[in-house]
């Protein structure tokens, strides 16, 4: 079982999209996928028509109570797509910094429930809040390898060097070193902007960055519209092609 984390502390780089084009990529190679919502908005549970507050148990109850195996599959949900299952997000989550901040022995519950169902799965992907935070923290401890999403823009570089720094602080804590990829998303083109944004991330963490690029592409707003995985909503376009790409990159990774 691998887990990827994804995750950055600035919104609207695309975080869940790449969640959700790996998940179904993986899932058409026959993988079996879980996908692990830790955003209290839920975005991710609802691409998948999940209404997740209506739900008996969610990625919350983990936090406040020790779940068996059995328990936490019961807390999973299939979705459209036989290979690819979900454990959904509720608002709740957003009440565990100030209940459980200070609580020792919190930042390792995602990782120690994922051991539990390690046989159930290929992949398991992380979706963060774009927070740091309780979540966050567990999700990057959990992790095998954090895949970075960045805006091609500037202030999106900036929150960059927060995750960054944020891996650093936490790094301490652990005794390997955390692999991670940045990968550039929402580039265009045809804008000076873009292309300044891309040459600086590649001259900034050039051994760590994917050298491919997430063009802008209709295509996945329209996915989610239609709640299916980019894969299987527009297989040829541009934005598919290039989430493919990044796959075959990150499975050759060491």
């Amino acid at each position: 079982m691998e887990v990827w984390t994804v995750a950055n502390q600035k919104g609207g780089v695309g975080k869940t999209t790449t969640t959700i084009a790996l998940a179904g990529l993986l899932a058409e190679c026959g993988k079996k996928v879980l996908l692990v919502d830790t955003d209290p908005h839920a975005s991710l549970s609802y691409y998948f028509g999940i209404e997740s507050e209506d739900l008996d148990l969610s990625v919350y109850d983990l936090f406040i109570q020790v779940s068996s195996k059995e328990q936490i599959l019961q807390s999973l949900c299939p979705t459209d797509y036989s290979n690819i299952d979900i454990l959904p997000a509720t608002m709740g989550l957003a009440t565990l910094d100030r209940s459980l901040g200070t609580k020792g022995g919190m930042g390792l519950v995602l990782k120690k429930a994922m051991q539990k169902i390690s046989q159930s799965y290929d992949y398991i992907l992380m979706d963060c809040p774009p927070i740091l935070g309780v979540l966050m923290v567990n999700a990057l401890a959990a992790s095998d390898r954090i895949i970075v999403p960045v805006q091609t823009e500037f202030l999106a570089l900036k929150g960059l060097d927060r995750m960054i720094k944020t891996m650093d602080i936490m790094q301490g804590e652990h005794d390997k070193p955390f692999k991670y990829t940045i990968v550039p998303t929402m580039f265009d083109k045809r804008t000076k902007a873009s292309i300044i944004a891309y040459q600086e991330l590649q001259e900034t963490y050039h051994d760590k960055i994917w050298p491919g690029v997430i063009p802008v592409d209709t295509n996945f707003r329209n996915a989610s519209i239609a709640r299916r995985v980019p894969s299987h909503f527009a297989a040829s376009s541009r934005g598919v092609f290039a989430y493919k790409s990044l796959l075959d990159y990150l499975l050759k990774l060491p």
